[in-house]
């Protein structure tokens, strides 16, 4: 697995994805997005990103289980994971397998300042 200097914004909603991208963009990272939780999973095997934004609810795999193996995988283990998610109770619920947690609606400014802490980490 090849180290990235990228984030990984995993969203299924396409416009959601786009203001994410844009806003962790602007903080200095390069952006992949994917809009399934199968192409996440493509993507977290093929390169580690700095930075993963995640909805736990995907098509395909759900978030909850690529947050379940980014924790579990040695190579991802320390990959900064912020979960942005309109489920509060499913949040608490992974709250401490997460560096961060926001809860929808997330302004492009919250999720570029969060960004900002970790551009040089």
């Amino acid at each position: 697995m090849s180290a990235c200097t990228q984030a990984l914004v995993i969203e299924d909603d396409a416009d959601l994805a786009m203001i994410y991208a844009l806003a962790v963009e602007r903080a200095g990272f390069t952006v992949q997005k994917a809009l399934d939780g199968n192409l996440a999973r493509q993507l977290l095997r093929e390169c580690k990103p700095a930075l993963i934004v995640l909805d736990l609810h995907l098509m395909g795999v759900s978030g909850v289980e690529l947050l379940r193996e980014i924790r579990t995988t040695p190579a991802l283990q320390d990959v900064i994971v912020i979960i942005a998610t309109a489920d509060p109770l499913l949040a608490d619920l992974y709250q401490d397998s997460a560096d961060f947690v926001l809860i929808k609606p997330i302004s492009y400014s919250q999720l570029n300042q969060l960004a900002l802490r970790f551009i040089n980490r």
